[in-house]
């Protein structure tokens, strides 16, 4: 099973965790628009089963809201890119695409996130001016850390501890 295969799983939890499923119908649509594409792909060749699923195991590691809002808008423009060879004179081609657009504007902070995270990858950290910024940063960096890693849970218990009431 691959990319084609996995669509309508991808799809249905995108549109289900975001709220973009008006009704099954909309659903049981689009699951026949994708079974029209994977007979575009040809999609029960032998060779979909080599290597496992390409998207649906790296959603198993993203829990939070926010974090599947990262990866699924990732997600999506994969598929926005690979429909955009396809003969867009098919009508399930474009519902699908029209489909995965809605919800990638509804993504778009996620969108945001991943171009900030490609970015940061592009930095040249043997630069000498890079080094001198990241290292003024440094404290600053540090403080949001720490910041983001002591969870108000964490925080009360401590207190607990402490108080002698």
């Amino acid at each position: 099973m691959a990319f084609q295969t996995y669509s309508l799983f991808v799809l249905s939890i995108i549109m289900i965790s975001f709220g973009h499923v008006e009704n099954r119908l909309n659903l049981l649509q689009l699951q026949n628009d994708i079974d029209k594409l994977k007979a575009d792909f040809n999609s029960s060749h032998s060779d979909v089963a080599d290597g496992g699923p390409i998207f649906t195991e790296k959603l198993l590691s993203w829990t939070e809201r926010n974090e599947k809002r990262i990866i699924l808008s990732q997600i999506i423009s994969m598929y926005l890119k690979m429909l955009e060879n396809t003969d867009r004179s098919k009508a399930h081609v474009r519902n699908i695409s029209e489909e995965l657009h809605t919800l990638k504007e509804s993504l778009s902070d996620g969108s945001k996130k991943i171009e900030d995270l490609k970015d940061l990858t592009k930095l040249q950290m043997s630069d000498l001016k890079i080094q001198r910024k990241a290292v003024n940063e440094l404290f600053s960096v540090l403080q949001k850390l720490g910041d983001t890693s002591s969870s108000p849970k964490r925080k009360r218990s401590q207190f607990q501890r402490l108080c002698k009431c």
